[in-house]
């Protein structure tokens, strides 16, 4: 059973286990560092569809097919889904998912969605209310933009602290038993509100919820960055990621190499124009689902803290001036 230890972490008594996953993503990711880590690249990001949010429907159903083939299970087994992206009522998960026929519960973390999702299906399976739960989750830059900022054919330029939203989808089933990776502890994550109001910043707005979900988690468990091989957070990319480490460092914490990003890893900054790194749901999602539990199963590491942060925003909010909360949710995830 579930047993909460300190303020915020929840130990995964049963430690559940990530019996298939898959990681799908566009072209441009495809051309970054791990493109050959994703199941699946599309040069069309249009996935053959009318609209760019069609195609994002379209790679949550591509990822969510694969990860169940990969863990040999049909749809019907599925006792919860647990899904959400970037879109108004996450419609890029209603209408990617709806013909899979699993009971759902949308979810909305921002770009911290996959860690949301995966967290919440592994306490499912370790309470015992579910045998097997998949977490999905997607973004697709064309769609993001649209709604956040402006639409593509504006041409607007994008400042150096912007990121660029990554089109890609990932997905994780979770079940009881088997040799996959294994989720030890959860830890979710307070809103933290410093105040900025750049859209095009959002790195710096969610630093600050990074450190802080971290610091509790290491307090929690008696713990410290040396206890595990890696720490990645998902997507702060360079501003926020610089940030992160400076607010740590005020606390005498120091991560040193010890740290990594997904909007850092997707990417080749120098080579790809995404400016301070990568950014969306499915940034994390793909990193994660594709490149990181793989090297777990690899026995490359054994263990590591997936902290993947949310801005949460809207359009709305941010025509109003509104500041920008951030959001990190934690995972320990282990290779036995």
């Amino acid at each position: 059973m579930p047993e909460r230890i300190g303020r915020y972490t929840v130990v995964l008594n049963n430690r559940p286990t990530v019996q298939g996953h898959a990681a799908v993503v566009g072209k441009r990711e495809g051309e970054g560092p791990l493109g050959r880590y994703f199941d699946a690249v599309f040069e069309d990001t249009t996935m053959g569809k009318k609209t760019w949010e069609q195609a994002e429907s379209a790679l949550q159903k591509e990822a969510l097919t694969r990860a169940l083939n990969r863990a040999g299970l049909a749809a019907s087994e599925i006792n919860h889904l647990f899904c959400g992206d970037l879109l108004n009522q996450c419609t890029a998960s209603a209408f990617g998912l709806r013909e899979f026929g699993i009971p759902m519960y949308g979810q909305y973390g921002a770009c911290s969605t996959m860690a949301q999702t995966l967290a919440m299906a592994s306490v499912f399976v370790d309470s015992g209310a579910a045998d097997l739960c998949a977490a999905v989750t997607s973004s697709h830059f064309c769609a993001a933009e649209r709604q956040f900022r402006l639409p593509l054919e504006y041409g607007g330029q994008r400042p150096p602290s912007a990121q660029w939203t990554a089109t890609a989808s990932g997905a994780a089933i979770v079940g009881m038993g088997g040799s996959g990776v294994k989720i030890a502890a959860v830890c979710g994550g307070r809103m933290m509100d410093m105040g900025i109001t750049d859209a095009n910043n959002m790195g710096a707005a969610m630093a600050p919820a990074a450190a802080d979900t971290l610091l509790h988690f290491w307090q929690d468990t008696n713990s410290a960055p040396e206890d595990y091989d890696l720490v990645v957070t998902g997507d702060l990319s360079q501003v926020g990621s610089d940030l992160l480490q400076q607010l740590l460092g005020r606390e005498g914490v120091t991560l040193g190499s010890r740290h990594a990003d997904c909007g850092l890893l997707l990417y080749d900054r120098k080579r790809q124009d995404v400016h301070s790194g990568g950014s969306g749901c499915g940034c994390s999602a793909a990193v994660l689902c594709g490149y990181l539990l793989g090297k777990l199963e690899r026995r490359e590491m054994k263990s590591i803290l997936f902290v993947a942060t949310g801005a949460l925003m809207s359009p709305t909010t941010s025509q109003q001036g509104e500041s920008i909360p951030g959001i990190a949710h934690l995972l320990h995830l282990v290779a036995e």
